[in-house]
């Protein structure tokens, strides 16, 4: 699962590091949360780096605001799944809907343990912002429209293994712009997690879980007492 990302990075970073243009009112962010903007690259604009509302609503929805936005998509059924299927393949029948990549510098995960509950950062150890795997759809009404998007995730590393039994799908820089190409990639390449090569994890504070905590103090690490995982844990979308 993926349920909390962030991007501080400065515009010139990312404007070098995916050849886009960022926009003026780019704002970096410590603590995204769901239901709000997150940055993304898309396949029918992907020169630049725009935001759309994390919660995946299809086009064919009667109302977003009656739609529980799915905010990750299982690589396992990506395929399959109505809501994701057109943006994945790309047939849009005449709707916009693609593939995306989700850019940040950092996402969260909340490890449940015998003791409770304790959230890890995880990013790079150079701390050079990276791409996860999105999907994104346009949805229309007679007065507004929403554009939404969905993380791809898959089963995780050894590195995210203790924390959770998802993780988000990320591509390597030279593999980011095949997946906004015209055909869907097999989906073997996507169920194969990232090795965690150049990542680190590290716990942070609880002041992660109020997403009105946008600060970089958020990303600041803290002694966590040593406890065992615990198993059994949900599955997600």
């Amino acid at each position: 699962m993926c349920g909390r990302t962030s991007l501080f990075a400065s515009p010139s970073t990312l404007e070098e590091r995916f050849d886009v243009a960022v926009a003026d009112e780019y704002e970096p962010r410590y603590n995204v949360a769901p239901e709000t903007p997150i940055a993304t690259i898309r396949d029918d604009s992907p020169d630049a780096l725009e935001h759309l509302h994390w919660g995946f609503v299809p086009g064919w929805a009667d109302d977003p605001g009656e739609w529980n936005g799915l905010i990750n998509a299982r690589t396992e059924s990506i395929d399959e799944k109505p809501a994701f299927r057109d943006a994945f393949e790309r047939d849009t029948d005449g709707s916009a809907a693609g593939r995306c990549l989700i850019v940040a510098d950092g996402f969260y995960e909340w490890q449940d343990r015998t003791d409770g509950t304790q959230p890890f950062r995880v990013e790079r150890a150079d701390g050079e912002p990276f791409a996860m795997a999105g999907v994104w759809a346009r949805w229309e009404g007679e007065d507004r429209a929403v554009e939404s998007t969905a993380i791809l995730t898959t089963e995780p590393n050894e590195l995210m293994d203790p924390l959770h039994h998802r993780m988000p799908v990320i591509f390597d820089a030279d593999d980011e712009r095949d997946w906004l190409g015209d055909e869907p990639p097999a989906k073997a390449d996507l169920l194969e997690p990232h090795s965690g090569d150049g990542f680190e994890k590290y716990p942070i504070s609880t002041a992660v879980n109020d997403p009105s905590n946008d600060s970089p103090e958020i990303v600041e690490p803290v002694d966590a007492p040593e406890s065992d995982p615990q198993s059994g844990l949900d599955e997600f979308v």
